[in-house]
């Protein structure tokens, strides 16, 4: 928690020198050293979740027809499909704000301790499963303990301080990128392995019975391990959980009577009765731990709303940004699409992913650092409208040309460069969150109210940008291209609102 204390001074002696135009005379802060164990662990929680959120995709469609819902029309897969993943996002959305509240009542820990377990048993209910609702009600309990990554954000916030916070989150975006790649691949690999790989387990019946359990085994192995490894070394960070523990070691140590064994001096040991900085920090967090989670009334001020309302077409853009792409790209040339085949869709967005991580672990950090998480915002939102704006562009060099020539590819190349701004988006944005909060002890509540938002956004754009593209092409409205230009605009909406977040850090010192 010694970051806690930092983090207040950094940006008290940053606005003091700013408003006295003596800024340049003052060092450089000095970069605090990431907790990176403790980073760790709420990475490998996040990690996690996607990985259980992603690994049932593969094989989804036919565990619904498997269990005769359709009743043999096929037609109706996408129906009931839609409808387990839409409980998925419905139930996440319903929970996430009460697992953040939680967490400044209770504790970060705890909360998070939750999550892997009650995955693991999503997962293996899921797995289980032979019914329709059952799958819908096992997808719910998923959405409900995959709520509480807004709480692991708000770990993320307490355990660094101005001078790291963007390197922590510069990393946040690759681990859900990271999970959703390797679940799919265990979907993919582990189902029906009765008939995938007859020899190693055709003669086991259960397999037979249950041919989508060993992938959701695995997904809940990876969240169990996660649960423990968190049990074993997470810390809470939650000031007034942090403070009731040291009063509770104070009066244990307090109560040990002085004798030749331990001396008199004995609790110097304590972390309060190190130094003079520690007992500050002691102060400090006594301070912190005093706040009790404020009503929620108290958190509609104009910089949460406005940080809230910039995240959700963040969310929305992105999401039918990610739903455009491979229809754009596998629509025939004559519509207004590329052409492309799925091993060459699958090639470009591969490619495209590995180059965008190594980027974003190589520059990100030094990029919100050098020129601030608002104006990295303002960017990404621009660069969203610059990606969706391109695609009337490779439809017009595909149509000229028929195909997809050198023009059309150096059209996707810059596209692609623009869309790397995706992960910058989103750690800009977590950053942005933390700091509109307006008390340490309405961080989770926050971060809730700010992942609810998106897991809406995020249930309703994809359905929304298809049926556009849809209907875009089948009444050729604008050329075809109307869902372009709505989207567009909705991106520009986004970018106007990002000039109206607050220009600077604000103190969370309620």
């Amino acid at each position: 928690m010694s970051t806690i204390h930092d983090r207040n001074d950094s940006r008290t002696v940053q606005d003091e020198t700013h408003d006295n135009h003596e800024l340049h005379e003052l060092p450089k802060p000095k970069r605090t050293p990431l907790p990176k164990f403790q980073l760790f662990i709420v990475f490998l929680i996040q990690f996690a979740e996607p990985v259980t959120a992603t690994v049932i995709y593969p094989f989804v469609n036919q565990f619904v027809r498997d269990t005769g819902i359709t009743r043999g029309d096929e037609r109706k897969t996408g129906y009931y499909a839609g409808v387990i993943e839409s409980a998925f996002f419905f139930a996440e959305a319903l929970t996430v704000f009460q697992w953040g509240r939680a967490s400044d009542r209770f504790g970060r820990r705890p909360i998070l301790l939750l999550g892997p377990l009650g995955l693991s048993l999503a997962m293996l209910s899921f797995g289980l499963s032979n019914n329709f609702w059952t799958l819908v009600v096992s997808r719910c309990m998923q959405g409900v303990f995959n709520g509480n990554i807004g709480v692991s954000k708000s770990v993320m916030g307490e355990i660094t301080d101005s001078t790291n916070i963007a390197d922590a989150f510069a990393m946040m975006p690759l681990m859900w990128s990271f999970g959703s790649t390797i679940g799919p691949i265990v979907g993919g690999l582990l189902s029906q392995p009765a008939k995938t790989w007859p020899d190693l387990f055709g003669k086991i019946m259960f397999f037979h019975q249950y041919p989508y359990f060993l992938p959701c085994a695995v997904a809940a192995l990876i969240a169990c391990v996660s649960g423990i490894i968190a049990s074993i070394g997470l810390k809470e960070t939650l000031p007034s959980a942090v403070y009731q523990e040291k009063k509770r070691r104070a009066a244990a140590a307090a109560s040990v009577t002085p004798d030749s064994t331990t001396g008199l001096l004995s609790g110097c040991n304590d972390p309060g009765y190190s130094s003079a900085a520690d007992a500050s920090l002691e102060a400090d967090v006594s301070e912190e731990a005093s706040e009790a989670p404020p009503p929620l009334k108290d958190l509609f001020v104009p910089r949460v709303l406005m940080t809230l309302l910039v995240h959700s077409f963040l969310a929305f853009v992105d999401m039918s940004s990610q739903v455009l792409q491979p229809l754009v790209y596998s629509t025939s040339v004559s519509l207004g699409g590329l052409g492309f085949d799925p091993y060459r869709i699958g090639a470009i967005m591969g490619t495209w992913g590995v180059i965008n991580a190594c980027v974003q672990l190589t520059f990100l950090g030094r990029i919100i650092r050098r020129f601030g998480a608002r104006n990295v915002q303002k960017f990404a939102q621009l660069s969203y409208a610059i990606v969706i704006a391109l695609y009337p562009v490779l439809s017009f060099f595909a149509k000229r040309a028929g195909e997809a020539d050198g023009f059309v590819w150096a059209v996707i190349i810059i596209q692609l460069c623009f869309a790397m701004s995706n992960n910058a988006a989103y750690a800009s944005i977590q950053i942005l969150i933390l700091e509109s909060a307006p008390t340490r002890a309405s961080l989770g509540a926050t971060n809730g109210m700010a992942q609810a938002v998106g897991s809406v956004m995020r249930s309703i754009a994809p359905s929304i940008a298809s049926s556009l593209f849809s209907i875009s092409l089948e009444h050729q409205l604008a050329g075809g291209n109307m869902v372009f230009l709505i989207l567009v605009g909705v991106a520009l909406v986004g970018l106007r609102l990002a000039f109206l977040l607050p220009a600077k850090s604000t103190s969370r010192r309620g």
